[in-house]
């Protein structure tokens, strides 16, 4: 795609607008001015290293048909945010004259997009360091110290809450967007009340009561959101990802999904048990219990079946089946069972290894055993930090040898068993088939692998570069949660003012209440000020500007920002006592600010470094082109690892990093990957060594979607067609033939991505 057009579009916007603000002598105006006057600089220095990208993408690409690698993301990303910038500036442009025209919302959006395009600009400058610093061809840094090392320092400082205001999720989908606000609202909410309930139903009817605030007032919801990812535990995290695991959520999104006659959750006991060898199945090798951190124990499963099969039915097996809670529903088998299936798949569930389990992955399965046919069999492991590496592992081969072992309780005859997950699980699945490679036992006849993590390591990339905005997978949550797989210590999270939810309700609805009235202020402030525009009169003396939302002074004013409290505490006091306060000179107000001795960490907007607010742990190695600088946080991570243990090089860990003779064994490897997820470079790079080593691997790569699509995949119609590329891929050769088999073939059906030949190559 040339970008030429797209800039061109945007330097005579940017033009025509500055022109005709010039003329206003108001704040807003001023604002404007400066805003547009930025964009027009950012997009002057873009534009030539886009084009440059451009002539290296395919470089780092797959094969000529699978176009896809972060250099390539990365550049996309920015020019959406060009197309966004576009959009609303012929907006402004059609509509600035009308009295019905929202100057101080307008203003404000213009001004979000400028502050998340000072912050690409500085991705796209590190992409370009990576470019030349890494080997030909690789899209990692694998130094254990120095490049990598010091983005992690340059993320750490970098401001992130502008993506997650009003600029959240601009360069997905739009019909995705509206989910990824709730989700914000949702985790901004749940982060104010998180530890203060005993109960989980507490803290969900809190967070519902204190919401209000975070879905009117997008800046407090990115401050909130940055402060939320950059500082609190993992063990957070896992309180947050598994809400969809309630009972009651679980039970409503079940009944919304395919309706299955079996879904049952299991228990296996821990005992040992033998498997022939495929070299000589004469010879047996013992598979023993899982028995890493926490000793032997039980591996807990669930079975789902469309139909009702032989073997799903015997008593041995519903020995072995779990309670759920009163809201799950059992139907009774009253039907003849149907043969057993000659398919199998295992399933292990994505979560960052400590988080969900089958339960919240249970809609898209039960969809995956209607199309296919076949039994699926899904494991929950345990999870990190309790259970860290090697533990979920162990469990993962040991459930994939009992359904082996014991397929005829499943359903199934076990003739073709594939392998499936996605991002942890992903992982897992490529794990699991290496070490069954290492056992000699039956291999896998195919892996469905979406978007896995194939390294471990913090090591810069330039999809990893997209964890600065993406609301799913912040580079701060990605490191804590394989800090608690690799069984580092976790740090503490930040001590919590208490307040009782009464005191909590009040305080959110004052500020609900003074957030409307000071908005509807400003619509009224807008429309005399459009109405002098219609008149012919300019104002011409300052006037004080009407507060767009309850953040702004929160934010901004100096008062606050030179305190030594959180942006979270900030929230908490009475903002009546600030509003009089003299609010700090707009960031966008212009082009060329005045030195300030003792700037406040919130106003710096422009790029030529003046009125950065640098925490004082920044030392600056980094420099960028033309001294330019981004917007640094205030709120630096404080127990971000900046470096993990050396156990994540160990190639059951990190797949990538693998030996060639181990990865030479695997089996047929369909990988489904997204163009702005941070960890496509995991999977293009994990194909490409496939690829170099002979191995039959396929790369399907979805637009426009985030990390974890599969769990989204019942919300719209881009979300389906993604997950239906995991049962439907293209055309894979086997090992024992040179071309596709054709689809009428009895051994040519694909399962899960994997098109299926003939056994010999497992010999």
């Amino acid at each position: 795609m040339d970008p030429r057009p797209l800039f061109q579009t945007l330097h005579a916007l940017a033009e025509d607008n500055v022109n005709f603000f010039q003329e206003s002598t108001s704040e807003t105006g001023r604002r404007f001015v400066a805003a547009f006057t930025t964009i027009r600089e950012h997009a002057r220095c873009l534009e030539p290293v886009l084009s440059h990208f451009a002539t290296i993408y395919h470089i780092f690409d797959l094969d000529e048909h699978t176009p896809a690698n972060g250099y390539r993301s990365l550049a996309q990303t920015v020019r959406c945010c060009l197309a966004h910038i576009v959009h609303k500036s012929r907006y402004v442009a059609t509509n600035r004259r009308s009295i019905f025209f929202r100057t101080s919302h307008n203003c404000a959006e213009l001004e979000a997009y400028c502050t998340a395009l000072t912050q690409l600009r500085a991705l796209v400058y590190l992409a370009q360091r990576l470019l030349t610093q890494n080997r030909p061809g690789h899209l990692f840094n694998h130094e254990d110290r120095g490049l990598s090392e010091q983005f992690l320092q340059e993320y750490i400082t970098m401001h992130k809450g502008c993506f997650y205001g009003r600029c959240m999720g601009f360069q997905f989908a739009p019909s995705i967007r509206p989910f990824l606000q709730t989700i914000a609202i949702s985790l901004v909410s749940f982060g104010e009340n998180y530890k203060r309930h005993v109960s989980g139903i507490g803290v969900a009817a809190s967070s519902l009561f204190t919401s209000g605030k975070f879905a009117i007032d997008p800046e407090l919801r990115g401050a909130e959101f940055e402060r939320i990812t950059q500082n609190l535990d993992v063990h957070f995290w896992k309180s947050f990802w598994n809400l969809t695991e309630m009972e009651l959520l679980a039970s409503l999104a079940s009944m919304a999904s395919s309706q299955v006659r079996l879904s049952r959750a299991l228990l296996v006991p821990p005992h040992s048990f033998d498997l022939p060898l495929v070299a000589d199945p004469q010879l047996t090798v013992t598979i023993t219990p899982p028995v890493a951190h926490t000793g032997p124990g039980a591996v807990q499963m669930r079975l789902i079946s469309h139909e009702l099969r032989e073997g799903q039915d015997s008593e041995e097996l519903c020995n072995l089946m779990r309670p759920e809670g009163p809201l799950a529903l059992e139907l009774r088998w009253r039907t003849k069972p149907l043969p057993r299936s000659p398919y199998l798949v295992v399933h292990f569930h994505g979560g960052g290894f400590v988080a969900q389990t089958s339960k919240s992955h249970e809609p898209y399965l039960k969809s995956w055993a209607q199309e296919l046919g076949a039994p699926i069999l899904s494991i929950d492991y345990s999870l990190a930090p309790e259970a860290p590496f090697p533990r979920a592992l162990e469990e993962c081969f040991y459930a994939y040898c009992w359904a082996i072992k014991n397929c005829h309780l499943l359903g199934s005859t076990a003739q073709t068993v594939c392998l499936a997950g996605d991002s942890a699980g992903g992982n897992l699945c490529i794990t699991v088939s290496m070490r069954a490679a290492a056992f000699g036992i039956k291999m896998p006849d195919g892996i469905m692998a979406a978007y896995p993590a194939t390294l471990m390591q913090v090591s810069a990339s330039p999809s990893r570069l997209l964890t600065l905005l993406d609301p799913l997978l912040p580079l701060s949550v990605l490191c804590k949660c394989l800090s608690a797989y690799a069984g580092e210590e976790q740090c503490e999270s930040p001590t919590l003012e208490k307040l009782s939810p009464v005191n909590m309700v009040r305080r959110d609805t004052t500020m609900l209440f003074r957030d409307l009235r000071l908005g509807a202020s400003s619509l009224f402030g807008s429309l005399l000020e459009n109405t002098g525009k219609i008149n012919g009169s300019l104002p011409t003396r300052h006037t004080e500007p009407v507060r767009k939302s309850i953040s702004e002074v929160g934010l901004k004013s100096k008062s606050l920002v030179s305190s030594k409290e959180s942006r979270k505490s900030q929230t908490y006091q009475n903002l009546s006592c600030a509003s009089d306060a003299s609010p700090a000179q707009s960031p966008a107000q212009s082009p060329t600010p005045a030195p300030d001795p003792d700037p406040p960490a919130a106003s710096f907007f422009m790029s030529d470094g003046k009125h950065e607010a640098v925490p004082p742990s920044y030392d600056g190695t980094l420099t960028f082109p033309d001294g330019f600088q981004p917007l640094r946080s205030d709120q630096p991570a404080t127990c971000m690892p900046l470096e993990l243990s050396p156990i994540v090089k160990n190639p059951f860990m990190s797949p990538l990093l693998a030996p060639d003779a181990m990865l030479k064994g695997l089996p047929p490897i369909h990988i489904v990957a997204c163009a702005l997820d941070p960890m496509l470079d995991d999977s293009v790079m994990f194909a490409r060594r496939l690829r170099a080593l002979g191995q039959p691997v396929t790369l399907r790569v979805v637009q426009d979607l985030p990390h974890g699509f599969l769990s989204l995949s019942q919300l719209c119609r881009e979300t389906r067609q993604a997950s239906a590329l995991c049962t439907d891929p293209p055309h894979m050769p086997s090992y024992a033939h040179n071309t596709p088999l054709p689809p009428e073939h009895p051994q040519g059906r694909s399962v899960l991505g994997v098109r299926l030949g003939t056994d010999e190559h497992k010999h």
